[in-house]
């Protein structure tokens, strides 16, 4: 059972941040940022409120010679749904990851398996730009550097809009692609990988960063590929002395690339921070979908068989081509419902 007091107290701030709103104080935007998280929660606890009274009423109504046919009507309809709605209301109570609403820093490389893995790490890329572009979010490139093949050795990625990070946190880890690469003639199927690594975007406040702890280069700003040179040294490269970590940044702004990379730091050193909080806070951590671990072997792309499966959750569809082409909702969905089912395992509902 869900604590009564918590429902109200819920209940409770929600109509304070109604009024404030209502009287234009204090800070519109955190307040409005605050109401719009607690609506779906308080809208479930309507429904759930709702339920718990009709069935009461039912019940009630069993009593009575007249209304007792209806009442056996109405109640299995009415005890089938008050799990549900229970499930519903528990899932909206979860405690909700700061993270999720912020954009997202996402970065590809190729792993083991030379210019194929290359190949595989554009392939990627293609089918989160499409599925960015489905989601109507925003796709800045940020760095990339492609191999003579059309492969990509490098590739950072800003993307902007609603929920970016809550869709793809999951994505983080060593995807794996079973095929016959475009640069074999013998017919044999090899198996390649690529790493994909997704940051939420830090804010200044989150990260203190002290100047002497940045070691900022210039340097010439080269074109895909290598193709050309300009002529000024507008690309930056920033190194954090601390933790060893370079980003770089190759817009034709050096002004820009100074603010693009230190983005991109501030992305990886919250990471770096989220990442011990997690295994700070459960031993286990790692093993659980989430975890962020950038060496797990999280999903193969087999081609000759048209199939994806997730390792984490045991997930195989049979519509490869679909997928790469940016359709990526049912992977997700079923990746947040297990990490979900997981949150309410840990609290003991």
């Amino acid at each position: 059972m869900i604590p009564a007091d918590r429902l109200q107290q819920i209940r409770e701030r929600f109509e304070y941040l109604e009024a404030r709103m209502a009287e234009g104080g204090g800070d519109i935007a955190a307040l409005g940022r605050e109401y719009a998280e607690l609506k779906p929660v308080v809208d479930q606890i309507a429904e759930w409120n709702r339920l718990q009274a009709d069935l009461s009423e039912a019940e009630e109504m069993l009593a009575d010679p007249e209304m007792k046919a209806l009442a056996e009507e109405e109640l299995p309809a009415l005890r089938a749904r008050l799990p549900e709605a229970e499930k519903a209301l528990q899932l909206a109570l979860l405690p909700r990851d700061a993270a999720d609403a912020r954009p997202a820093i996402l970065e590809i490389r190729p792993g083991t398996g030379g210019e194929e893995a290359a190949l595989f790490a554009g392939d990627l890329a293609r089918m989160y730009q499409r599925y960015s572009e489905a989601r109507g979010w925003r796709w800045e490139v940020i760095e990339e550097q492609d191999t003579e093949l059309g492969g990509l050795k490098e590739l950072v990625v800003r993307i902007e809009g609603e929920n970016v990070f809550a869709r793809l946190k999951f994505e983080s880890g060593v995807h794996r692609v079973q095929r016959v690469p475009e640069t074999e003639s013998g017919g044999r199927i090899h198996t390649s990988a690529a790493t994909v690594a997704v940051l939420p975007e830090a804010e200044a406040v989150d990260i203190d960063i002290a100047p002497g702890d940045l070691r900022i280069d210039t340097m010439r700003s080269s074109g895909a590929g290598g193709q050309h040179v300009n002529t000024t040294d507008s690309a930056v490269r920033i190194t954090h002395l601390p933790t060893g970590l370079v980003v770089t940044s190759s817009e034709k702004s050096q002004h820009r690339n100074r603010e693009i990379a230190m983005n991109v730091l501030r992305a990886r050193l919250y990471d770096m921070e989220r990442q011990k909080a997690d295994d700070a806070r459960a031993s286990d951590r790692r093993a659980q979908v989430g975890s962020g671990d950038r060496s797990e072997r999280i999903r193969t792309y087999n081609f000759p068989q048209g199939r994806m499966t997730d390792h984490r959750i045991g997930l195989t569809l049979y519509r490869l081509e679909a997928i790469l082409s940016g359709d990526l909702d049912e992977i997700v969905d079923a990746l947040t419902a297990n990490a979900q089912a997981a949150q309410l395992a840990e609290m003991g509902a």
